[in-house]
């Protein structure tokens, strides 16, 4: 198993089995990670400690929620849950992207 699959594992042992904000936080935690498997190690490690639940990073996108409300409605956008996603667990980019190398030719070129 690696270490992606264990994390993903992870996740999802912690989710509910239905649909609720402790399951979408999952679900995007899941998303954040197949789009950077290089988390996977920290996240599979930091799901093992009772304060790095699934449903106390939930609870801290409620907070956020609740604090931004307007009249009785409050929410949350995606980039704004994964803000907080990646703050509560501490997920930073490996860096910049990488460089092209125009100097390589490439198959799309040979196209209109």
């Amino acid at each position: 198993m690696t270490v992606l699959e264990t994390a993903l594992g992870k996740i999802e042992a912690q989710q509910p089995k239905e649909r609720s904000p402790v399951w979408m936080v999952g679900e995007q935690l899941k998303d954040m990670l197949r789009a950077n498997p290089s988390w996977a190690e920290l996240i599979a490690q930091d799901l093992d400690v009772e304060k790095l639940s699934l449903a106390e990073c939930e609870a801290k996108i409620k907070a956020y929620a609740d604090g931004h409300k307007t009249g009785n409605f409050s929410c949350v956008t995606p980039l704004e849950a994964e803000n907080i996603i990646r703050e509560f667990y501490g997920l930073y980019d490996d860096g910049p992207a990488p460089v092209r190398d125009d100097s390589l030719l490439r198959f799309e070129d040979f196209f209109p």
